[in-house]
């Protein structure tokens, strides 16, 4: 305990003489009381500044004005967005402390192919890459060093997060046994229609005469009539039937299907047909003439994607728990 109180005195000496330091040196000339720079938060024994933090926040700050928000929501989102990038300062020190720790380095050799292939997947040239860092107004000096942090940052990942997960064959069969919607085989309906339109600003008396009509057909269809012949001899085509022999308009899957015409077939056996329906459309019938059960995509096709994706889920869940953990261990303090 004892032990404990010395290190939070130890911590609390240090950050008033780093605070006391920096600021001495961010006055303008002796006499002078104005301020051109402080501290923002101080993370173990290193500073963030509010000149670092404004300059991250500045392009978020330059869209929100331009959004036309009242004064007050302004405000609110321009605190949220500081918070919010203050917060991933914070993250950022923290990792290239890490990076210190653990004696990450690079070499210049792995700046040059990084730059290269980011060139390529661009189509850029030596001088496209310079006009652009140009109207970002970096040289290539300083993205140069911005390439190395995040190399560095990334190798920090793959020893911390990225190198300890292992995704088992168990693992992917679950997942994939879990996402047959995804990956099974598919209900198709092979429907056929009846289709009698109705014409736009039709009146209630004409469009009861057109459901008069279609009821007719319903009860014709329920005395076992052919409804390829019914279809041939009432239906009115539909824009997506136009074409179609005996209203025959093809495979669909459920998710294929407007909600109302789901709902009433889900259920359905094939040989059935549903009642008239009254459809933005018109009046219709729906007969389901088969059902068809598409085959599915085998486990070992689709292995190597559900891979990707299971570590795709577990790096971030990882990686947010080790950056969690990382803050627990250090001494952050933020002033406001």
């Amino acid at each position: 305990m004892f032990k404990g109180m010395i290190k939070h005195v130890a911590y609390f000496i240090t950050y008033s003489f780093c605070f006391f330091v920096f600021s001495f040196f961010l006055v303008a000339k002796a006499g002078s009381a104005e301020v051109i720079d402080r501290i923002v938060a101080v993370v173990n024994d290193e500073i963030i500044t509010l000149t670092e933090l404004d300059r991250l926040v500045k392009p978020y700050a330059e869209r929100i004005r331009t959004l036309g928000y009242s004064t007050d929501k302004e405000h609110k989102m321009l605190f949220k967005v500081r918070e919010n990038v203050l917060n991933r300062l914070i993250d950022l020190k923290l990792k290239d402390q890490e990076i210190k720790r653990f004696g990450i380095k690079i070499s210049e050799k792995d700046i040059d192919q990084t730059i290269e292939r980011i060139k390529e997947a661009n189509f850029y040239t030596d001088e496209d890459l310079r006009v652009g860092l140009s109207k970002d107004g970096l040289t290539m000096e300083e993205y140069r060093e911005r390439i190395k942090e995040q190399i560095l940052r990334a190798r920090l990942v793959n020893i911390k997060v990225k190198s300890k997960i292992v995704i088992t064959k168990e693992d992917v069969k679950s997942y994939y046994e879990d996402h047959q919607d995804k990956y099974g085989g598919k209900k198709k309906y092979h429907l056929y229609n009846v289709i009698i339109k109705v014409p736009p600003l039709t009146d209630e008396k004409e469009k009861l005469k057109i459901k008069a009509r279609m009821d007719s057909i319903l009860k014709e269809l329920n005395e076992e009539k052919s409804f390829e012949s019914m279809a041939k001899n009432y239906s009115e085509l539909s824009l997506v039937a136009e074409g179609a022999e005996g209203g025959d308009l093809g495979l669909f899957g459920l998710d294929e299907l407007s909600p109302q015409l789901r709902n009433t077939i889900k259920e359905m056996k094939a040989g059935e047909f549903t009642p008239v329906l009254d459809t933005d459309q018109g009046f219709q019938i729906f007969l389901v003439k088969e059902i068809v059960q598409t085959s599915g995509k085998p486990l070992e096709d689709v292995s190597p994607e559900i891979e990707e994706i299971l570590f795709n889920e577990i790096v971030e869940q990882k990686y947010q728990s080790w950056l969690e953990d990382l803050r627990k261990q250090s001494v952050i303090k933020i002033i406001k």
